[in-house]
């Protein structure tokens, strides 16, 4: 089956499974195709997926049998609850979502951090070279408070939940680090490698973090935390980068002893602090 045609197939059933209808206008309207086609691809659908469609002749509308049965879709609510926070924070217009009847959503906004495509594209591109560039960067560090010219050499990218920083081998510090994009005011020549990032042991190896609910939590509440977070047997693990190890704990607000914070907000604890404690050493940062 062509890719284009199973790419249609699989939208009819997300409609059909998340909003319970489709029909001819929607497959025009999101894929571009012609009203022929379109009518070509429900048929094929019903061909593919015998009983899972109705046609309401009052709605003009293709609607979910009562006995639905998922062919092509492995429906995922994370997925759909994406669409809905990419909308949501204006990242993706509604006419590109896949979601027909958008329900009413909001997100807990955060400042939009000012990142200079001019730049992401040259540090993406020395990335995939394997090579090094200058980048006029802006520290924080006491003891470069002006941006300085230095020299990295960029394998990977991390998301901390507010920020995005690239992962390089510094040529200054001759380590590898995590240089903010927003800070990196510009790019300039490339030139040989550094380290490569299969040298990054701390990018390339893994923690267990081991996290459960609050102990203060009554039995009832851990158990809904536990539902909440997918512990299994009351808690659960994590497996970090140690490189991100940082970055996951303060976003969980798990850095330091957790259990000495109120229940009602804090609601997870690391089970294996002291463990994680001697990581975070180990990942050569300091809180």
């Amino acid at each position: 089956m062509r890719w284009g045609v199973e790419q249609r197939l699989e939208f009819i059933e997300f409609r059909l499974f998340w909003e319970g209808s489709i029909n001819r206008a929607d497959i025009v309207g999101f894929f571009g195709v012609s009203v022929p086609q379109a009518s070509k691809d429900l048929t094929l659908y019903q061909e593919r997926a015998p009983g899972n469609v109705e046609y309401d002749t009052r709605a003009k509308r293709y609607v979910a049998a009562e006995k639905f049965v998922l062919r092509f879709l492995n429906p995922d609510p994370y997925v759909y609850l994406a669409q809905l926070r990419a909308v949501a924070e204006g990242t993706v217009s509604s006419q590109d979502s896949s979601i027909a009847v958008l329900p009413r959503a909001d997100v807990a906004l955060t400042p939009k951090r000012d990142i200079d495509i001019t730049v992401l594209r040259k540090i993406l591109d020395a990335a995939r070279e394997g090579v090094s560039v200058e980048v006029f960067y802006q520290s924080m560090n006491k003891v470069r408070p002006d941006p300085i010219w230095r020299r990295i050499t960029p394998h990977a990218f991390g998301y901390d939940g507010l920020r995005w920083h690239v992962r390089a081998y510094c040529h200054l510090d001759h380590k590898f680090k995590d240089f903010l994009l927003p800070r990196i005011l510009e790019v300039g020549e490339k030139g040989a490698a550094g380290v490569t990032g299969q040298e990054d042991r701390l990018w390339n190896n893994y923690f267990d973090v081991v996290i459960g609910p609050h102990p203060d939590l009554t039995e009832s509440q851990k158990k809904v935390v536990a539902k909440d977070y997918g512990f299994d047997h009351g808690n659960g693990i994590l497996s970090v980068r140690y490189a991100m190890l940082f970055y996951v704990l303060k976003r969980l607000g798990l850095l330091g002893d957790a259990a000495k914070q109120s229940a009602r907000t804090q609601h997870i604890v690391t089970i294996n602090r002291k463990e994680t404690e001697a990581a975070l050493e180990k990942a050569e940062l300091q809180l």
